[in-house]
């Protein structure tokens, strides 16, 4: 099967020349790609790949019998499966895949660790996982990488493009020179077909190969039924109907005009302190993006915001897409049909690019008053506010914040649009399709 490059393979390469590596962790929503990555690379670089599946074969969790050193882990390895090959150690990974059924291996990296023998990958849904007990067991003897689904550009990846046929874009962003009209419309349906597909890595993979868009709505609509499943899976008690509640209202909610988030809307007499920790489920199981309110439009960011005001994105825009009408993509590659729900759809998208670039989710809404802005930023010396307009419309809001000494952090600000690229009154306007390069971008 093809297999197509991730972002997460040069991560791989790097740990592996790393001659201090420790045991590796590899986080992320389900069916993100993770255990197809982890093999490619496993078998590219060692002869003997010791692979087990906690959750395909559950007789593993056995094999940590007589403690968790590697010397009586890998015995019991071999006693089960014999034909692992454990000697030459110089060639050989052990890769523990479905982590959340036995979250307690993760005792063992420090005696990995120790040992020093054997590189060791572990990897698992967040769903279900509960990582405290896994850092608190391997604190200082493991490494942690985060994957999420396709970004933009690991899907011009899959298409082909090369990367000097989009450096084009942040040098268009740096010499603020519009794109021509091929350009621009190039990349606008590839940008506009990505997020109706979202990033999945097999819906991805079927849009590639069969060229066209045929059964995916049907696949997306699989992968949240198997989310809703996995919460009756490990969620425990009436835990279960309180986070599909969460998730059912997230495509409700974006539809409201400020979109912040209201727990009394999910279900009659509903509190914040009785919902959170389901939004804080789905947050660390990777199927949502959670935007927190700024209790003011200054840095640090990380020390400024109420964490009982926020707004909820889906983590695939694909997948937000999908939980509308059956009609919503094409409605959206037409762009018709959509009216409120188009600046909540392109914020979803610009959210899900932020976040697939390291960056946190913060917004900014002044009580008593119409001063709002979608996200904020940091540079090296500046906070950065994001505006997402459905339209080119004007943006009194990102003018005010720029302009009003009120906020000495603010220098200027960007904006995303169908537009092209422009720069007026210290506002800086690009089309949707540059969202993924804005980290290199402020960092240039």
């Amino acid at each position: 099967m093809q297999y197509f490059r991730r972002k997460i393979d040069e991560f791989l390469e790097n740990w592996k020349t790393n001659s201090d590596r420790k045991p590796l962790i590899i986080k992320g929503a389900r069916q993100v790609g993770k255990t197809e990555s982890i093999l490619h690379f496993a078998n590219k670089h060692y002869k003997n790949v010791v692979y087990i599946n906690f959750a395909q074969e559950p007789h593993y969790k056995e094999i940590t019998h007589d403690g968790y050193s590697a010397k009586d882990i890998i015995k019991h390895i071999s006693l089960i499966n014999s034909d692992f090959n454990f000697e030459d150690f110089k060639n050989t990974i052990i890769i523990f895949d479905e982590l959340q059924e036995f979250p307690q291996i993760a005792t063992s990296f420090k005696f990995f660790k120790i040992d020093g023998r054997f590189d060791v990958i572990a990897s698992g849904s967040l769903l279900g996982i509960n990582y405290k007990v896994i850092e608190s067991n391997s604190v200082g003897y493991k490494e942690d990488y985060m994957m999420r689904s396709f970004d933009f550009e690991e899907f011009l990846w899959a298409l082909n493009y090369k990367e000097d046929s989009y450096d084009v874009i942040l040098e268009k962003m740096k010499s603020l020179k519009p794109f021509n009209e091929l350009e621009i419309k190039v990349f606008s349906n590839l940008f506009m077909d990505y997020s109706v597909i979202g990033g999945m890595p097999e819906i991805v993979k079927s849009y590639v190969i069969n060229k066209n868009f045929e059964g995916i709505l049907n696949k997306q609509r699989e992968l949240i039924l198997d989310y809703k499943e996995d919460v009756r899976k490990y969620a425990s008690g009436i835990e279960q109907t309180k986070i599909i509640n969460v998730f059912n209202q997230i495509s409700v909610q974006l539809a409201k005009e400020n979109k912040k988030f209201q727990i009394s809307k999910v279900t009659k007499g509903a509190r914040f302190k009785d919902y959170f920790g389901c939004i804080e489920w789905l947050n660390d199981a990777g199927v949502i993006n959670i935007c927190y309110a700024l209790n003011y439009p200054s840095i640090p960011l990380r020390g400024n915001y109420d964490s009982s005001k926020y707004k909820i994105y889906f983590a695939d825009t694909g997948l937000l897409i999908a939980s509308l009408d059956d009609e919503s993509q094409q409605d959206l590659r037409t762009n018709r049909n959509m009216q409120i729900y188009k600046g909540a759809l392109f914020e979803n998208i610009v959210g899900e690019a932020l976040v697939k670039q390291g960056y946190e989710l913060y917004y900014y809404k002044r009580e008593n008053s119409t001063l709002e802005n979608d996200f904020f930023v940091r540079s090296k010396d500046n906070l950065v506010p994001i505006e997402v307009k459905a339209t080119n419309g004007r943006s009194k809001s990102l003018r005010e914040l720029i302009k009003s000494d009120k906020y000495p952090n603010i220098n200027y600000g960007i904006k995303f649009c169908s537009g092209n690229i422009g720069f007026a009154d210290n506002i800086y306007t690009f089309p949707y399709f540059c969202t993924f390069m804005l980290r290199r971008y402020l960092t240039k």
